[in-house]
């Protein structure tokens, strides 16, 4: 008769192999995701540990960006994890994207795509609707303001030409930088992300001033128009 294979917890793992002995004796750059949640979570079950669920969860999500994305709701219904696990995940994702945040406020000017990017990614990655937003800049391409303009459903979301132009006026902004972000994870810039550009580059124009770049954001990455001259 073949034996059943046995799922041992963590507590009687070696102590090199424990997600928290192995934080406290090589550093938590050491660990795996699937680690630092197990540590999160605490337990496992009697199928299987900690890093176990904590694997599976993650392979289900992704990676760690479309995890955050996920409500408490979402997460409790994977096996194994009740209200109080999901929302030790949720809080400290949350934490970590707030983390994000902070180093954020540290850029106050916009040298390239890679600044409006690092500057945007927090507020729009991880969102699961459509929102637009601008970056009003001055003659430095120092930020002056930064507000969303529109929020709208997963499909898109409307902008309004006059409102972007009159805040412009009201900063004094000589250049505006446009994002938004995509849900859905299309990089790509679609036909009427194409037309309200080229709508509001006209406009501004008309102003002296310069639309300077839009950004398409997903949960891993951006498409710059600028960079793809496309502006």
């Amino acid at each position: 008769m073949q034996e059943k294979p046995t799922s041992f917890s963590i507590k009687q793992w070696a102590d090199d192999d424990k997600p928290r002995e192995k934080l406290l004796q090589k550093g938590r750059s050491v660990l795996s995701d699937a680690e630092l949640i197990a540590i999160l979570i605490g337990s496992g079950s009697r199928q299987e540990s900690a890093v176990q669920l904590s694997k599976r969860i993650l392979a289900s999500a992704g990676n760690l960006n479309e995890l955050g994305r996920l409500s408490v709701q979402q997460l409790m219904m994977f096996k194994g994890i009740g209200e109080a696990k999901a929302v030790a995940i949720a809080a400290a994702l949350e934490i970590g994207r707030r983390r994000r945040g902070e180093d954020v406020k540290a850029i106050s000017k916009i040298t390239g795509s890679q600044d409006a990017f690092d500057l945007l990614f927090p507020i729009l990655g991880e969102l699961p609707h459509e929102e637009f937003w601008i970056v009003y800049l001055n003659n430095s391409n120092k930020i002056l303001h930064k507000e969303q303009l529109s929020k709208g459903g997963i499909t898109g979301t409307l902008v309004d030409v006059r409102l972007v132009l009159k805040q412009a006026l009201e900063h004094g902004a000589v250049g505006l930088l446009l994002a938004h972000n995509h849900p859905s994870g299309a990089l790509r810039p679609s036909k009427s992300d194409i037309e309200i550009t080229q709508k509001l580059t006209m406009a501004a124009a008309a102003l002296d001033i310069k639309v300077l770049d839009h950004l398409v954001i997903t949960n891993k990455a951006y498409f710059s128009f600028a960079d793809e001259q496309m502006i």
